[in-house]
């Protein structure tokens, strides 16, 4: 079937509503929304969700110490801009919430799991861009480059082997023993209690992951040649060799003499 043309007067087709063309448009808006968007919207939930009950955990366990808003008080420093890496550190080793006060917080058994850890974190992150927790892989890390490094950079305080040492005031750089691959690498970034900050433009994040290796490695390895006495270095060794070594060869030499 044809129809005349509109301009011999002959049949005009309807024009579809306006009111219909505009639903149609909104009900296509919508459906594209609904199959791009429900991933990011889920994340963000789930981010959302993490700052506000890591929030409700800081008010009730933090809060006294560093402020209502983290903005610090006489009793503790502000937490604005120090990133979720040292929160994760402080937390999950135990030093914060500090249980006594002292010349530096002392390790101990965390008081939180790692989920609120992560809350913790996450709220404290949201507050200003800090160093974040980094993720380390040991098994892409270079032992021997590390141990260089180490002793270059960090052997003066913690010793050689990681089982720590005297600083002055009453303070002490820590047994490295208990810390993880993580935590070496959030101490570096962060800089807690004595320790300077190694940031990105003094150790590279191969070099930092060189260390952690080589921290993980000398601190769990076993001593196959008997006692390892701390691993403090020769002057300890030497110490034992003399009282005891030496002492048992004239306490031996004077009951030979006695026997005769």
């Amino acid at each position: 079937m044809t129809f005349p043309s509109p301009r011999g007067g002959g049949l005009r087709l309807p024009r579809p509503p306006f009111a219909a063309v505009l639903a149609l448009a909104i009900l296509a808006m919508a459906a594209l929304w609904a199959v791009a968007a429900p991933s990011s919207h889920a994340e963000d939930g789930n981010g959302s969700y993490a700052v506000s009950q890591g929030q409700a955990l800081f008010q009730k366990g933090c809060a006294s110490c560093h402020g209502l808003n983290s903005e610090g008080s006489p009793q503790g420093p502000s937490l604005i801009g120090v990133g979720a890496a040292a929160v994760d550190f402080q937390v999950a080793t135990g030093r914060m919430p500090l249980g006594r006060p002292g010349p530096e917080a002392e390790r101990g058994k965390p008081k939180y799991n790692q989920t609120e850890i992560d809350q913790l974190s996450a709220y404290v992150a949201s507050l200003a861009p800090g160093p974040e927790r980094p993720v380390v892989d040991t098994s892409q890390g270079n032992v021997v480059a590390g141990g260089q490094l180490f002793r270059l950079n960090c052997a003066q305080c913690h010793n050689a082997a990681g089982a720590g040492g005297a600083l002055t005031y009453g303070k002490y750089a820590p047994e490295l023993k208990p810390s993880t691959a993580v935590q070496v690498v959030e101490a570096m970034r962060t800089g807690p209690e004595n320790m300077p900050v190694f940031g990105p433009g003094q150790l590279n994040a191969q070099q930092a992951t060189d260390i952690a290796a080589y921290v993980v490695t000398v601190t769990k390895s076993q001593d196959p040649g008997g006692h390892g006495i701390g691993r403090l270095g020769p002057v300890p060794e030497g110490i034992v060799i003399w009282t005891v070594g030496i002492g048992a060869v004239i306490a031996f030499t004077f009951w030979i003499g006695a026997r005769s």
